[in-house]
This record gives C-alpha cells, structure tokens and sequence, in this order.
C-alpha cells in the first residue's frame, strides 16, 4: 500500500513538474536563474566581508598587544635600573620596592607576550582565510559576469526563437483554411489561373477565326487605298515617292503613275 502510494505520489510530481515546465516563460526562469546566481553572489561576499573584517580585527589587536609589549618592557627595565640605583645608594626599602614593580611587570610582560603569540597565530589563520575569501569572491564574480553575458545571448537567441515560430506560423497559415468559408491561398491560385488560361485559349480562337480574317483583310484594303491616295497627292506636288525597305524591291521607284507627269521647268 504504502509503495503504491509512493508511485502515486512520483507520478503525480513529475507530472506536475513537466506540465509547469512546458508553460513556463523561458525568459522568468532565465531572470529567477540570474537573480539567484546574484543573490548567492551577494551572501558570498557579506561572508567574505565578514571573514576579512576578523582578519583586520585580529592584526588590530596584534598591534595594541605589541604596542603593550612594548611600554612593559620598557617599565620592566626602569623598574630594574631604579632598584639597581636604590641598591647602590643603600636604600633598602624602596630597591625591595622597586624589585617587586619589576617583578610585576614582568609577569605582566609575559603574559601579553603569550597574547601576543596567540595573536600572531591567529592573524596568520586569519588572512589566510581572507585571502581565500577573496579568491572565492573573484571567482564567483568572473562567473556571474558569464552568466550575465550568456543570459543576454540567450535572450536575444530567445527572441528570435520566438520571431521564428511567429513566422512559421504566418507561413502555415497561407496553407491552411482559416475557417470552412474561406480558401488558402492555392486555391485561390488556381482558380486565377484557371480563368488566366482560359482567357488566354479564347484570345487564340479568336485570333484564327474567319471574323479575324475578314477584320484584316478590310484593314488591308484601308491601307492600300491610303497609300494609294497618298502617291496621287505627291504626284500632283510633284514629289517623289519616299524610299522603300529593304524586302526585296528596288529602293527609290517611282509608285505607279509618277513617270507619266512631266517634270516643272
């Protein structure tokens, strides 16, 4: 029963899981992706931050401690010097005096050396760990900056997906019905060349029928008495024909009747 429902529960999930990935914008994952790498970017640094300011804070109390040390070490030899002098002088009282203030400060003296060394140890772990930190934070960054400029390529990658499949669609719908009353686009083709070609074979019937014969046979016999009307006219100007092509007849003859008028003195 139970691994029943734990196959149940699998099933479901993946389901769920593909069905959330197949409609979600590509371009908010890619954004959610970005601000989490940024996001973890920023607690790495804060954590750096942190590990570098224990870094300061150690070297800082190094130094004080050293500086401590220091001024110790300088009472402890007054302290000895003035006991020494108090002995010569024979004053017994204040060399005791003076012995016991050089004593303390000795003791005082070693003490803060042993900070002092566990303050050196400490600093040297310290900036160790800063200068990883460091590391890690160049790395880190250098590794956002790809993924910032990868995110601007797939954007721009993603939007012209998205072109492509707009097109696409366009494209399809030229060869697709749009709804049962309206036609594609190749229907509409061919019922335009179909009339196109039947225009075209009655304009050659019509070109070989005995209509269009007898049309040019009454257009030719206008031309010819045109142009016979045109001879005359020239022949009482008194001017010569014009020049015929060249098809076969002699260039510059006379058109009939233009040799039996004399020629003006």
């Amino acid at each position: 029963m139970f691994k029943l429902i734990g196959r149940w529960w699998s099933y479901l999930t993946a389901k769920l899981s593909g069905s959330f990935e197949e409609r979600a914008d590509p371009k908010v994952q890619l954004q959610q992706a970005i601000t989490e790498a940024q996001d973890q970017h920023r607690r790495l640094t804060e954590q750096a931050a942190n590990v570098i300011a224990h870094q300061k804070k150690t070297e800082m109390n190094l130094n004080r401690a050293m500086g401590e040390l220091e001024k110790l070490n300088g009472s402890t030899r007054q302290a000895v010097t003035m006991a020494d002098e108090a002995t010569n002088r024979g004053d017994t009282a204040k060399m005791a005096d003076y012995t016991k203030a050089a004593e303390a400060f000795a003791n005082r003296m070693i003490e803060k050396e042993r900070e002092a060394e566990s303050l050196k140890s400490l600093l040297l772990q310290a900036t160790e760990a800063a200068d990883a930190a460091k590391q890690a934070v160049r790395q880190n960054s250098m590794a956002l900056q790809k993924k910032l400029a990868e995110r601007n390529k797939l954007m721009g990658q993603l939007d012209q997906a998205k072109m492509q499949e707009e097109v696409n669609k366009a494209m399809a719908s030229l060869n697709e019905a749009v709804g049962q009353d309206v036609p594609t686009l190749d229907q509409v083709r061919d019922k335009i060349e179909a009339r196109y070609a039947k225009a075209l074979g009655t304009s050659e019937l019509a070109e070989t029928s005995v209509e269009s014969r007898m049309l040019e046979v009454e257009q030719a016999q206008v031309n010819s008495e045109a142009q016979a009307r045109l001879a005359e006219i020239r022949s009482q100007l008194g001017l010569a024909a014009p020049a015929q092509p060249a098809s076969g007849e002699l260039a510059g003859a006379p058109e009939p009747g233009a040799a039996s008028e004399p020629q003006p003195g």
